[in-house]
């Protein structure tokens, strides 16, 4: 056999062990059409070559690709190489200080080994695409990792937190879930001193420190829908909810998660919930939807509405 043939059958086996957590060796020697000799002299390959392939006891034996101390080159397929240079391309415009450079970099790698006719598909894709989102705000990639271990270790977080006033407040929490709207990017986590889950934006966080206070996790809200609740109403003068002839998919189709929250209703009608700091903004805002609506709170929405109704009448009049 050749070595360009051994080459290849090697690769395959890497790229078998990556698709799959174990395998046996007689599995792979089915795979590759070898022998179970075979299989011992390529995995023999792969650990010279500096990836940490572990054999697993048992009838017959088994093979599992380990976590290294270097990141091996990923075998992908034509799916999964487009679909990552597609994310790539799209992760260097993020929220993520220090992200959009290394996801270039990245691409930039990946498009050197790509084959001419897949990098001519994600070009495309590129091509005909824009983005809408507005930019973010970017947060530390540091912090993330921080706050991230902490939730998975369950550990208490202590750090400096400015207000909408301004003033800073020293916080301790113990973390749940890390919850990002695509603009930015908030914590939901229990306040040890108001004993109460609380909503946090990352960007008004200052000098995060992981404590050794390890805490046991409690049952605690369903995070995404908590931060959510949280963005679209707390941090408003008023809040509305107001109902309107449309099924939820619709209206979900036109308001963002981090401006409103759609609620099922019956007979065909939902409830939007959406929070503003001005009541004729909010009007406009329910108008454009182009749905059938009923105010339910504030009263004083209802004021901004028939404003609204009498300004669009008076234009309507001019010329």
């Amino acid at each position: 056999m050749t070595a360009e043939a051994t080459t290849e059958r090697v690769l395959r086996m890497l790229a078998l062990l990556q698709r799959r957590s174990s395998w046996t060796a007689a599995e792979l020697a089915a795979e590759l059409a070898v022998t179970d000799r075979s299989v011992r002299r390529d995995v023999e390959r792969l650990r010279a070559l500096g990836y940490p392939v572990y054999a697993t006891a048992g009838v017959g034996g088994g093979y599992r690709l380990g976590a290294g101390t270097r990141l091996p080159p990923l075998l992908l397929d034509d799916e999964e190489a487009i679909a990552t240079a597609v994310s790539l391309r799209m992760a260097s415009g993020g929220t993520v200080a220090g992200a959009g450079e290394a996801a270039l970099r990245a691409l930039a790698k990946l498009d050197q080994v790509m084959p001419s006719r897949l990098r001519a598909e994600v070009r495309a894709v590129h091509g005909a695409t824009e983005t809408l989102v507005g930019p973010g705000v970017e947060i530390d990639a540091e912090l993330l990792v921080t706050l991230a271990r902490a939730c998975r270790d369950a550990v208490r977080v202590r750090f400096r937190y400015a207000g909408r006033d301004g003033g800073e407040r020293e916080r301790t929490v113990e973390p749940v879930r890390m919850v990002t709207t695509g603009r930015r990017w908030y914590l939901m986590a229990r306040d040890v001193d108001r004993d109460d889950w609380r909503t946090f934006r990352l960007d008004r966080m200052r000098e995060v420190v992981a404590t050794a206070w390890r805490f046991r996790t409690k049952e605690h809200p369903d995070p995404v829908a908590y931060v959510q609740r949280s963005v679209t109403g707390a941090p408003y003068r008023y809040l509305a909810r107001v109902r309107l002839h449309a099924r939820p998919d619709q209206v979900r189709e036109l308001v963002p998660p981090q401006v409103g929250r759609v609620e099922d209703d019956r007979d065909g009608w939902c409830v939007l919930v959406v929070g503003g700091e001005n009541l004729d903004w909010l009007a406009a805002h329910v108008a454009r939807l182009g749905f059938d609506a009923e105010v339910l709170e504030p009263p004083e929405l209802r004021e901004a509405a028939a404003r609204l109704a009498r300004r669009l009448a008076a234009m309507a009049e001019t010329g």
